[in-house]
């Protein structure tokens, strides 16, 4: 199969949101109290809510930048590209690496909005919560159709209420919003708490597809402050696992027909994963009562969860014992781990010998039957293609660019990052007053 053939479609992106989200979304009653951007004397540029600051910290927005300037300090409007927060200049830079369609995560809401879910006043959070669902849904995803899959913020802290989103939002075409991989330390229950079922129910009900983002637990894990953050980079997709375990054994998947993805985790530890579940399973279900109706942990994994990943050669050999059906493809732009401008390449490195069908499903049309998306239908399949949408975008710059004018990164040159540095990095982000 040629590169210039492949249909890319990545179920795992993220969007900086631009100043002006709220401007349209708002009556005139709430506008005073909308999150807003402020420029620091440090130069960066943070979101100001309820007298808390929100900075967009490095490796979120690091796309064209070189590597050796990569780090967690926060950034500011002018150090990004443009397509990071501007969704013209995202369409170019989509075309430029070959990718036909994106879903986009939040970034400085939190993973699930825990930002709103976290207020006091619960009228303004819903308030804010539902103008950002519009924008992203309205301006984002539909300023170029059959480009974007729109992703739903939910109502964490009142499971009714979060239902009455998720049919809202799917009356608008959404069909996907996104949770916690453990709402715990969110201050809510366990995903084995009832106290979830009316949201299940209403993600059943619309085939909402439920993204279940690394991270959305309140933050990445780190080890020793004095460990290398490497390791925390190393192991931050892999540490789904233990979500999917959550998942797995919980009653919801044997109450409702959900499908749940498990965004940037990850396939290649999921064989021996679901072996072992099916291990466990034959080994103590007498004793721990767990019955799947004649089925196998691993039969029910296969029904309901939906895997993805971004480089990923382990995964991809061993696509069978994942489940070729639920293999979706991320390209994770503008994060630190993303393959722009050169996903197909880097995607064809490792897909010598794959069938062509089965490309076609992990690639595009996993993501296009789950997401219900029809981008053939709205754009024509020939107009589809990486080579068709980079002849679409010739002139987009991919050069390297610094944005430090040539002023070092904040860590000591020849000695391993540690925890404790991207830490100090993190805290600096607030030494500024945002006023």
């Amino acid at each position: 199969m040629r590169t210039e053939d492949l249909i890319l479609v990545s179920v795992d992106d993220h969007v900086v949101e631009p100043p002006g989200l709220f401007d349209a979304h708002l009556a005139p009653e709430w506008k005073s109290r909308a999150p807003r951007v402020v420029n620091k004397q440090d130069g960066s540029d943070v979101w100001v809510f309820e007298g808390a600051q929100l900075p967009n910290i490095g490796l979120n927005a690091v796309v064209g930048r070189p590597a050796e300037e990569y780090g967690m300090e926060p950034t500011a409007y002018s150090q990004m590209r443009p397509g990071c927060f501007d969704v013209h200049e995202r369409i170019r830079d989509m075309n430029a690496n070959g990718v036909l369609a994106s879903l986009c995560f939040p970034s400085f809401p939190g993973f699930c909005g825990n930002l709103f879910a976290r207020q006091e006043d619960k009228q303004l959070a819903r308030v804010m919560l539902q103008a950002y669902n519009d924008w992203h849904i309205d301006e984002w995803c539909g300023a170029y159709p059959g480009r974007f899959i729109p992703l739903a913020l939910p109502v964490m802290w009142d499971p009714k209420l979060a239902a009455e989103e998720v049919r809202r939002v799917a009356a608008k075409g959404c069909t996907a919003v996104s949770f916690s991989q453990d709402p715990q330390p969110l201050g809510f229950p366990s995903l084995h708490a009832d106290y979830w079922d009316p949201f299940w129910k209403a993600c059943a009900d619309t085939d909402m597809v439920i993204c279940i983002h690394i991270g959305s637990a309140g933050g990445m894990h780190f080890t020793a402050p004095d460990a290398p953050v490497d390791v925390m980079i190393t192991t931050t997709p892999i540490s789904i696992v233990n979500c999917a375990a959550d998942l797995l054994w919980c009653e919801a998947l044997k109450k409702y027909p959900l499908k749940i993805a498990l965004s940037e985790g990850g396939i290649g530890w999921i064989p021996y994963f679901l072996e072992r579940a099916d291990y466990v399973y034959e080994h103590h279900h007498a004793w721990t009562h767990q019955d799947f109706g004649g089925k196998k942990p691993s039969d029910v994994f296969r029904e309901h969860i939906l895997t993805c990943f971004i480089d990923d050669a382990a995964g991809v050999k061993n696509r069978h014992d994942v489940g070729l059906h639920t293999i979706m493809w991320e390209c994770d732009y503008p994060h630190s781990d993303t393959t722009w401008p050169q996903a197909p390449e880097r995607l064809m490195e490792y897909l010598e010998g794959v069938p062509e069908a089965e490309i076609h499903a992990m690639t595009h049309e996993n993501a296009m039957r789950e997401y219900r998306l029809d981008s053939f239908g709205i754009l024509g399949r020939e107009h589809c293609t990486v080579g068709a949408l980079r002849a679409q975008s010739p002139d987009v710059d991919l050069s390297v660019k610094s944005i430090r004018g040539g002023k070092p990164p904040s860590f000591e040159p020849g000695k391993p990052v540690t925890t404790a540095d991207v830490t100090q990095q993190l805290m600096t982000a607030f030494q500024t007053p945002a006023e």
